[in-house]
């Protein structure tokens, strides 16, 4: 059933435009190549990308909802009310309301923090949550609901009945039915810029809109910016205009940080200096999320607010244990869906895969249908159903169609369901699984053409093995951090040899030497001793790297695909 994978080299530009562009950067050809199909072909545009500046920022008051939350933030810090911050038990929402808890101290609160369980209270601003809220010890007076909210219309209602104001900070979609009425909701998305922000964005720049409203000398926003990065990447969203900012000093901010949390993270997962995008989405942020997908978020929370460098310690070599559980139980759960979808009639795996289970854990769900989304290239949901029958799904969208979109197609048949084009939930009872899996299969029919189901390969540049150097690695340094709508650059070589029989590397991995026209140059193959490699010349499929090491600093090729030459 899986589709062959086609390769797109993307249109080239003029020579001559090329070579000026990199003479007046001074820099590589390849590099300026790239800068210009990315859409930067003005001066002012491509200094904004290739140097982004805490300067660029704009107004925080642009986004909706900023004028009433800033002001009703203010009346809380001057009357010393007692504030809740609620958030979420991802890594955004764990990000965010650790930089909110930092901001409000500083301004002299003493802010509570509440956390749903993924299986008690469930997702966002709920029923339950708040009724755990209203039970503490310290009545709030005022909750800052964050990376939740939006559209909790009815729990927006039962807090102001309780006498207790809510100020929503938040980046999810608003339902067509309605937002929640309350003090202040800020979201972007209820306007028409910023809607790339992520909740820990939108919660720095509420931070900045009270630094400008009531400047705090001892205040520095800038060194937060690695919480923004974190939950940032960690949510995937595009890294564009302000967000490629704030990821990008907050990369830097991630060298440096003295957060005893976050360097107890570090070097629990292994992550050294210079600190990647990669290595948030692939080391830090897995860690920051295992808890609160089998349990609860608070370790990680606590993980971030902790002060004491011992206590922080334990705390990440727990987390790093709670994610090689939440490894296993995923791959366990993977294995059982892929069993499922071989036993499933062509017509239901054709267009979309839906698959569910009894014996599933609904926090691992969205994780497993990411796997099976890259695999197979369809729009996936995998579906965790309990005791009673009520299931929870997460999806995976491919491009070109929109999950959301999708969701309203199935409306009727839903308990509940929202999210974004490409990653999205469901609430669905067990006995209407069929019918959505259905339908939502007419819905992908009626929107896909003859491309949509094929899994492609855009190949950002063709180069020789030669100009692979070490000066073309300054120049690429530039074009980081990468991540959605900024994409590590994937380059192709023609017509490459290879020398001789691979080295295999942990049963899986190979290793191999390389020619083009004299050149040669070593590449690793992930996974490559898994694929059936066609007799050589090859076309490769590549990213690099820069790898430092016992203080030498060498490039890397990591092989994606490889098909016979020509």
């Amino acid at each position: 059933m899986q589709p062959g994978l086609v390769w797109t080299v993307t249109d080239s530009f003029e020579k001559e435009r090329v070579t000026a562009l990199a003479r007046d950067l001074g820099l590589e050809e390849l590099v300026a190549e790239l800068i210009l199909k990315r859409g930067f072909t003005e001066p002012d545009a491509i200094a904004r990308y290739l140097h982004p500046k805490f300067q660029d920022l704009t107004d925080p008051f642009l986004i909706p909802g900023m004028r009433d939350a800033v002001p009703r933030l203010l009346r809380a810090i001057d009357e010393q009310e007692e504030v809740l911050l609620y958030g979420d038990y991802d890594v955004d929402g764990v990000t965010s309301l650790t930089l909110f808890h930092h901001v409000l101290t500083a301004y002299g609160l003493r802010p509570m923090t509440f956390l749903p369980h993924r299986m008690d209270e469930g997702y966002g601003l709920s029923h339950d949550g708040i009724e755990k809220c209203l039970e503490m010890p310290r009545r709030p007076s005022l909750i800052v609901a964050m990376d939740c909210g939006t559209n909790s219309v009815t729990e927006a209602v039962r807090l102001r009945e309780e006498g207790i104001g809510l100020v929503i900070i938040d980046h999810h979609e608003p339902s067509p039915s309605g937002v929640a009425e309350c003090a202040a909701v800020v979201n972007p998305k209820l306007g028409t810029e910023g809607h790339y922000f992520c909740t820990a964005g939108v919660a720095f720049k509420v931070a900045h809109g009270l630094l400008k409203e009531r400047p705090l000398p001892d205040l520095d926003l800038r060194l937060l910016t690695d919480l923004v990065a974190l939950g940032t990447v960690a949510d995937i969203v595009p890294l564009v205009e302000e967000n490629r900012i704030l990821v990008k000093k907050g990369l830097q901010q991630l060298d440096r940080t003295h957060n005893p949390g976050i360097v107890a993270l570090k070097a629990a997962a292994g992550v050294g200096t210079p600190v990647r995008a990669m290595d948030i989405g692939f080391k830090l942020g897995p860690r920051l999320n295992a808890a609160g997908r089998v349990d609860s978020a608070r370790e990680s929370l606590d993980l971030l607010l902790c002060e004491d460098h011992l206590q922080a310690r334990r705390l990440a070599e727990k987390l790093d244990r709670r994610n090689r559980e939440r490894q296993d139980l995923e791959k366990r759960i993977r294995d059982e869906a892929e069993a499922l979808i071989t036993g499933l009639p062509q017509a239901g795996k054709e267009e979309v895969l839906v698959v569910e289970s009894r014996q599933w854990h609904q926090g691992v769900v969205g994780i497993v249908a990411s796997r099976l989304m890259r695999k197979y290239h369809r729009p996936t949901f995998v579906i965790a159903v309990d005791e009673s029958g009520f299931g929870k799904g997460s999806g995976r969208g491919i491009p070109g169609l929109s999950l959301v979109r999708a969701i309203d197609h199935c409306r009727e048949l839903l308990e509940n369901g929202g999210g974004h084009d490409m990653a999205a939930g469901i609430t669905i009872q067990e006995s209407r699984i069929p019918e959505f899996r259905a339908r939502f299969r007419d819905y992908v029919i009626a929107c896909m053409d003859g491309q949509t189901l094929k899994p492609r390969l855009e190949i950002d540049a063709v180069a020789e093995l030669k100009d692979l150097t070490l000066n073309l690695l300054d120049s690429y340094e530039l074009l980081r951090p990468f991540g959605v709508c900024n994409s590590q650059p994937v380059f192709m070589s023609h017509a490459v040899q290879v020398l001789e029989a691979p080295k295999v590397i942990k049963q899986r991995h190979l290793k191999f030497r390389l020619q083009q026209n004299g050149a040669v140059r070593e590449a690793m193959f992930f996974g490559g001793a898994e694929v059936d490699l066609p007799r050589p010349p090859w076309d490769i499929a590549y990213t690099i790297d820069r790898n430092d090491f016992r203080g030498q600093t060498r490039l890397s090729m990591f092989i994606q695909a490889v098909r016979k030459a020509g």
